[in-house]
């Protein structure tokens, strides 16, 4: 079918989008559906006023009229896009996205304009949510980290405290450490929620939040609290460029016996799996130089047969590192900090074949 000048008409009548026409006194001339839809004026109250009535002021409307003069947002007498704001009849203020020309006459005397203007409400609350996605994943995984450390140490702490405690009673100060484990579990449930919410892109936290929910991260069998002897002599190589993260690793499984080198990323962590043997590498996924994926492919070549487990802060498998990992063939746990101290020993002794469970 032929678009007709007649359909052509037609179709900009009804278009969505606002067209507005005015002449050169900037007096509106045209004035089509989408815009008394967006608007909310009708066509008998605008046609014939100025239109900066349709601005937030008139400077505003002179701004876009020159735009449309210069050179820098289009072409010469062209914008493409230009972003404005128009004032709806209610007194909203609109962010529009205008594409337009400015008309000339056969003497190539100014003749009035035409623009059409794209709503851009939708677009700019999609480019909100968007960055508050990133400083979401980004908020998430700066304070897993500080928790794994408080977690492993009060692991620690609870150690110590019935090696140093004997025959007294120490129920008192284990449900206080309890209590810190708790409050650390509603923590990261929370993290984990806005995670979530990042990934569905739903950003409704009255639907996620709240304290009927929390989690009891210490809601599992009775432990011993001593050593684990299934990590007794366990050389252990722990990559992970947040400082805090590695020296608890480090404190805790050194508790139990292990032998733990760190490295502060995955270059480096290559470097020290070539030059010594490991029983197991525990690493980040996401760190400077190689990631967790390049050290696991790097690794794979050099130590073919050694375990290699990965953590990560961030709720969901962002660049795909952990996907590209199991494609590759990582077949052990994949954890999220803050790792679970008893989990991290039970999937270590099962990673190195000692996985019978320690005596209480």
């Amino acid at each position: 079918m032929a678009l007709t000048k007649e359909r052509l008409e037609q179709l900009v009548e009804h278009s969505s989008d606002v067209v507005v026409g005015t002449d050169r006194k900037g007096v509106v001339v045209y004035y089509n559906d989408g815009a008394e839809e967006m608007l909310g004026y009708a066509e008998e109250e605008i046609l014939g006023e100025f239109v900066g009535k349709l601005y937030p002021s008139v400077d505003e409307a002179k701004r876009v009229k020159r735009a449309m003069a210069e050179d820098a947002y289009g072409g010469i007498d062209t914008v493409t896009t230009f972003r404005t704001t128009f004032l709806s009849k209610s007194g909203e203020e609109i962010p529009v996205a205008i594409s337009g020309t400015l008309l000339r006459d056969e003497h190539g005397e100014d003749d009035g304009t035409i623009g059409f203007a794209k709503d851009m409400r939708e677009v700019l609350e999609r480019e909100q949510l968007d960055t508050l996605g990133q400083v979401a994943i980004g908020l998430s995984h700066e304070i897993r980290s500080p928790l794994a450390v408080i977690l492993n140490q009060a692991e620690m702490l609870e150690s110590d405290l019935c090696e140093l405690a004997g025959e007294r009673d120490v129920s008192v100060e284990t449900e206080r450490l309890d209590a810190v484990r708790r409050e650390i579990g509603r923590i990261s449930e929370t993290l984990d929620r806005l995670g979530q919410m990042v990934r569905d892109e739903s950003y409704e936290t009255v639907d996620y939040v709240g304290p009927a929910r929390m989690v009891d991260l210490r809601k599992r069998e009775a432990q011993p609290t001593g050593r684990d002897p299934r990590l007794e002599g366990l050389r252990i190589l722990v990559a992970d460029d947040d400082g805090g993260i590695c020296r608890s690793m480090k404190e805790i499984l050194e508790h139990h016996g292990c032998q733990v080198v760190v490295a502060r990323d995955g270059a480096d962590a290559l470097a020290k799996a070539e030059a010594r043997d490991f029983d197991a590498v525990l690493s980040d996924v996401v760190m400077p130089g190689l990631d967790g994926y390049e050290l696991f492919q790097a690794l794979r070549k050099v130590r073919p047969s050694l375990p290699v487990l990965m953590m990560t802060g961030f709720h969901y498998d962002k660049d795909h590192i952990i996907k590209r990992s199991k494609v590759a063939g990582l077949g052990t746990v994949i954890f999220k900090k803050p790792v679970d101290p008893m989990r991290l020993r039970d999937a270590l002794a099962q990673a190195v074949g000692r996985d019978d469970k320690p005596e209480g």
